[in-house]
């Protein structure tokens, strides 16, 4: 069964749609439809390739990026020579957490085994890289392996550091009413955040049958992959109990000035959104630093600011930064936890060294290549750039990392600019979701719609047609 074929059926047999109906979703999306429809979602050939570039490229991660840029290269080069430096047998479709949580995905719906999408003449390493060292044009692997490469690229992604938060580890996920869609281990291919989550759903709609209860939704200070997912998850659960009639006190606490970045879509979720529910409290400048799981209590630390004394040289009031704890009991916790570059990226000389971006890969904004060594390039979220820790936007960087680094093997530019899309399917309840598509410049929106409204086709969009495309399209260089 060709690509195509094997892309419809999935869509429909998870949807119930009929293919025609599938269709009309699927146009929903101008260039998936086109791929589709043209049938260029099959393999790629050989006649695709146009650089007979030569060079030895070391791409040094197994997740969307990393398999993304691998699928690139491999077609546009006639001659590829390409290492693939990961640990991971198994490849998550790491959106599709959310919808576990929610109850709509098992973990059975968002793994595949990773040798699907790696070509026999790929050289895959399965370990991962503890060093880096760009002066010399290699990196030496947890194993000792030195590995020398004449262009790279660090796909490595990000780490999460629950235990940043005192009193947190791992292992209390899932327990005493805490919960974290996040975790999982992409090295071991486990998705727990998902079904630990579905089950805190379950805990928390039985508890709220015997008594209203406290439910804290929180989000950190540090950049983190998919920004809209600590509201996806404080919207979804709400929803939940209010399917069956019942209600929770639930307090969204934000380390953030505002509910979103977006002007139009903060708009829709302050004025239709949560008023729905009736029942949330922002908290904003909000950062979790400590829980009691016994206690049931957390810590935040609230950053604010006061008016001062009136400076009548300056003609304008002092402003006074204040800083407190605040304790907060409750009764269900989701936590999304702190998060930043991996070791091997933030200890390397391929980081930021400083400012806002310290620790992660020091790569320029619009050309994805790195401000000091120009062998080296970044896709997805390790990169340091001001958007783009999504899925969507490693979609995007992977034409223009790639092209760039094409430009620079044949002696030429980099001339490819990345515009900073970031997107993220925000769901607001079951069956509706706000498309959020911006930019560096702001909203940024793929289709003639309102940028903040909340439609039920984008529900269907994510629900059944983004992962068929992000298998049998992103995951192959097609799109």
């Amino acid at each position: 069964m060709d690509k195509k074929n094997e892309f419809m059926d999935e869509i429909v047999n998870n949807s119930g749609m009929s293919r025609r109906d599938a269709l009309k979703v699927m146009g929903l999306s101008p260039i998936a439809a086109g791929l589709l429809l043209s049938g260029a979602a099959g393999e790629a050939t050989t006649a695709e390739a146009s650089s007979s570039a030569e060079g030895k490229i070391v791409i040094v991660g197994g997740g969307s990026g990393g398999i993304m840029a691998m699928a690139r290269f491999h077609s546009a080069l006639s001659d590829p020579d390409i290492t693939l430096i990961a640990p991971n047998e198994k490849h998550l479709y790491q959106p599709g957490q959310v919808f576990m949580a929610a109850g709509e995905y098992t973990f059975e719906d968002i793994v595949k085994d990773n040798k699907d999408f790696i070509p026999d003449d790929v050289k895959w390493i399965k370990d991962e890289v503890k060093t880096f060292d760009p002066d010399n044009n290699k990196v030496i692997t947890r194993a000792g392996e030195e590995v020398s490469y004449d262009y790279l690229v660090v796909a490595t992604g990000l780490q999460y550091h629950y235990e940043w938060i005192e009193g947190l580890t791992e292992d209390m996920i899932g327990k005493n009413g805490i919960s974290s869609v996040y975790l999982n281990n992409a090295e071991a291919g486990t998705a727990d955040g998902g079904s630990l989550t579905w089950e805190w759903f379950n805990d928390l709609k039985e508890a709220a049958k015997t008594g209203k209860q406290k439910v804290i939704c929180t989000q950190p200070e540090t950049a983190i992959k998919c920004g809209g997912a600590p509201q996806k998850i404080l919207y979804l659960s709400n929803d939940f109990l209010k399917q069956d009639k019942l209600t929770a006190d639930f307090t969204f606490a934000t380390s953030s000035t505002n509910l979103f970045g977006v002007p139009e879509v903060n708009k829709t979720l302050e004025e239709e959104v949560q008023p729905r529910y009736g029942n949330i409290t922002n908290k904003f400048g909000h950062n979790l630093v400590a829980i009691d799981a016994e206690k049931k209590i957390a810590t935040f630390e609230h950053k604010y600011e006061l008016q001062g004394e009136y400076d009548e040289d300056l003609e304008e009031y002092d402003i006074i930064k204040k800083t407190e704890r605040v304790d907060m009991p409750y009764d269900f916790i989701h936590i999304v936890p702190p998060m930043a570059g991996v070791d091997a990226v933030a200890s390397s000389p391929l980081a930021w060294q400083k400012g806002t971006g310290k620790g992660w890969l020091e790569v320029d904004q619009y050309t994805l290549q790195h401000r000091r060594y120009n062998n080296v390039f970044g896709i997805g979220d390790i990169c340091g750039v001001a958007k783009g820790k999504t899925g969507g936007s490693a979609r995007h960087h992977g034409p223009i990392m790639v092209g760039n680094l094409l430009s620079v093997m044949e002696g030429k530019k980099p001339k490819e600019k990345f515009d900073g899309y970031t997107v993220c399917p925000l769901k607001t309840q079951y069956g509706k979701i706000i498309l959020a598509e911006f930019d560096y410049k702001g909203a940024a929106p793929s289709f003639p719609l309102a940028v903040g409204e909340q439609r039920w086709m984008w529900w269907a969009f994510d629900l059944y047609m983004l992962k068929p495309m992000y298998w049998y399209l992103m995951m192959r260089g097609l799109m």
